[in-house]
C-alpha cells in the first residue's frame, strides 16, 4: 500500500510539472485587444470656406468649443477664445476668426506670435454663403461682373500699382478714407475681392493689435458682393477702410494707437504698396470694403 501511494504521487507531481510547461510565462503581456469602437457622436458636417488666394480651407465645429481645420492638407484643432465679436478659435500656431454679416460668413486665418495668443499675420482671407453648409470641394472661379463680364487680364501685381488717397467721411464718432489702386503699368490687369491692410507706426512697425475685417459693399452702399474690376494701364479700383475713433472704455482702451502709413496687397499677390497716412483707430480694428470701379458710389436709397 505504501508503495502504491508513492507511485501515486510521483505520477502527479510529473503531470503537474507536464501542466506547468504547457503555461505561458507570466511576464509576457497579454496579447493586445482591439477595443469595440464607441458609438459616433453626431456632428455637423464640414464646411468649405472660399479664400482670395485660391486656396480652400474646410472647417468642422463638432462643438461649440471646438474648429477642426484642414489647410494644404493639413489638419490642426483649435479651441475657442475670447473675441470682441465674431466666433475666434485658437491653437496648433493658427487663429481662425469668423464674423457674419448681410448673408455671408468671412474669416481670417492668422499666424499666432510668439505668446500663441493673438494673430500677427494673417494667412488667407476666406468667406462662404451663410444660408447653410457648403460641401468641400473646387474653389470656385471668378464671377462675371454686372453684364456678365470676366475678368480679361491677368491679376494686378504690387509692382504696376500705386495707392492714392481719394476722399472720405466723417461722423458720430466715425470716420472713412476711399483709397485709389491705380494700374501704373503698361499692361491691363484686374482686382477682385478684397485687399490685405496692414497697418503700421512711424517706425515701419506692424501694428499687431489692429485687425481688418471685411465687409460687403462699401460705406456708402451695404451689402453688394465683391465682383471683377478690369483697369486699363492708368486706371483705378478703389476700396474703403473705415474707423472709429471714440476709445473703447469698456474694454479698458483709454488712448486709441496711431497709425502711419497703410499697407496693401492686391489679392493672391505677396507685394505690398503703401501710403503715408495718420489717424488714430480705436477699438483694435478697422472694416475694409471689397475692391470697386467708382470712387463713390450713388448712396443707397
Amino acid at each position: 500500500m505504501r508503495r502504491l501511494r508513492t507511485v501515486c504521487t510521483i505520477v502527479s507531481s510529473l503531470a503537474l510539472i507536464a501542466a506547468a510547461g504547457c503555461t505561458p510565462e507570466a511576464g509576457d503581456p497579454p496579447a493586445p485587444v482591439t477595443p469595440s469602437p464607441a458609438p459616433a457622436a453626431s456632428a455637423a458636417p464640414p464646411v468649405s470656406y472660399a479664400c482670395e488666394s485660391g486656396q480652400s480651407i474646410t472647417v468642422a465645429y463638432p462643438d461649440t468649443a471646438t474648429a477642426q481645420l484642414t489647410y494644404k492638407a493639413q489638419a490642426y484643432t483649435l479651441r475657442t477664445v475670447q473675441s470682441a465679436s465674431g466666433a475666434r478659435y485658437a491653437g496648433s500656431g493658427l487663429e481662425w476668426w469668423t464674423a457674419t454679416r448681410d448673408g455671408s460668413e468671412s474669416a481670417t486665418l492668422s499666424r499666432l506670435g510668439p505668446n500663441e495668443d493673438v494673430g500677427v499675420a494673417v494667412l488667407e482671407r476666406c468667406s462662404r454663403p451663410s444660408s447653410g453648409p457648403i460641401a468641400p470641394g473646387p474653389v470656385p472661379g471668378p464671377q462675371p461682373a454686372p453684364g456678365g463680364v470676366l475678368p480679361a487680364s491677368a491679376p494686378c501685381k504690387g509692382p504696376q500699382l500705386k495707392l492714392s488717397a481719394d476722399g472720405g467721411d466723417a461722423g458720430a464718432g466715425n470716420r472713412i478714407a476711399i483709397l485709389g489702386v491705380q494700374n501704373v503699368g503698361a499692361q491691363a490687369c484686374s482686382l477682385t475681392g478684397y485687399p490685405t491692410v496692414v497697418l503700421q507706426d512711424r517706425q515701419g512697425r506692424n501694428l499687431t493689435t489692429i485687425r481688418s475685417d471685411q465687409t460687403l459693399g462699401s460705406y456708402f452702399r451695404q451689402g453688394q458682393a465683391p465682383t471683377p474690376v478690369e483697369l486699363a494701364p492708368q486706371a483705378k479700383a478703389f476700396f474703403d477702410i473705415a474707423w472709429n475713433v471714440v476709445p473703447h472704455e469698456g474694454q479698458g482702451e483709454r488712448a486709441c494707437p496711431s497709425a502711419a502709413r497703410i499697407r496693401m496687397t492686391a489679392p493672391g499677390d505677396t507685394s505690398p504698396v503703401s501710403l503715408d497716412q495718420t489717424f488714430t483707430p480705436c477699438g483694435g480694428r478697422i472694416q475694409v470694403s471689397p475692391f470697386r470701379p467708382v470712387a463713390e458710389p450713388a448712396r443707397a436709397a
